[in-house]
């Protein structure tokens, strides 16, 4: 926001404040400054199960609206009706969909971007048998959250197990 500050000696000091209102004009019409993208909401690191669905949410500012383009790890995707201008749907999640996207917005005055990390965690399962220091058997069953990051394999996050006495 540009704030003008002016000064007559006789008088006190005004502020002008430029008005986030489209200018109207004498037949009711809007008129709106030609302006660059800018995002007002950018792309946010996330993390998601396979199998499940997200959006990838955006807000871009600009006049003339601006095309918004997306990249997975510096990928062009190909335009699709889950692209729209509030975001990207990802719909079924595999590991493969992890990695850096970006949001490219451009209009005839200029052109913005913003960039964030998905994990996708891979819930595999695995049952275990294990032998306790006691002798008995215990049967495990372990969560594998695995992300896979570009341009590293598939690396493991984390394991979570649940182990039941035999």
């Amino acid at each position: 926001i540009s704030i003008f500050s002016s000064y007559d000696p006789g008088s006190s000091p005004s502020l002008h404040i430029p008005s986030k209102r489209p200018k109207v004009t004498n037949n009711g019409t809007s008129v709106q400054d030609p302006a660059p993208p800018v995002f007002t909401r950018k792309l946010r690191k996330a993390a998601v199960g396979t199998g499940c669905d997200i959006r990838l949410r955006v807000t871009v500012a600009g006049f003339p609206k601006p095309a918004l383009t997306w990249y997975h790890n510096d990928e062009l995707i190909s335009p699709s009706e889950a692209q729209d201008s509030g975001g990207l749907w990802i719909r079924d999640c595999r590991t493969s969909d992890a990695g850096l996207y970006t949001c490219v917005a451009t209009n005839e005055l200029g052109e913005a971007n913003c960039s964030a990390v998905l994990a996708v965690m891979d819930l595999g399962e695995a049952t275990v048998q294990c032998s306790l220091l006691t002798g008995r058997s215990v049967t495990c069953r372990c969560l594998l959250f695995a992300a896979q990051l570009k341009p590293s394999p598939l690396e493991p996050l984390g394991v979570v197990c649940c182990c039941l006495l035999s």
